[in-house]
């Protein structure tokens, strides 16, 4: 287990940081910078818990809507946890 929540937080680190493209795809969208990060984060930290996390790209953005509105209540999420996820998700394909 904290293996996986390693590589979790270690994948939320590399995307946040050093995936330019997510990042640079975030500020083209205008998306606030802290949120994605924290969307980042979150998405590693809670998603990885029960399930493999999914590349971004597997759905387009009105796809993850509502993918992201059934896990806040499957996974307990806040509405922030699930806003910034969601943004992170959108913001990176």
């Amino acid at each position: 287990m904290i293996k996986l929540y390693a590589a979790a937080l270690t994948m939320a680190a590399l995307l946040a940081a050093a995936w330019p493209m997510g990042a640079a795809r975030a500020e083209e969208k205008k998306l606030d910078p802290a949120a994605f990060a924290r969307g980042a984060k979150a998405w590693a930290d809670n998603c990885s818990r029960c399930h493999n996390v999914r590349d971004p790209k597997e759905l387009r953005d009105d796809q993850w809507k509502p993918v992201v509105t059934h896990m806040r209540i499957r996974a307990g999420l806040t509405g922030q946890e699930a806003r910034d996820i969601l943004l992170f998700l959108q913001g990176s394909n």
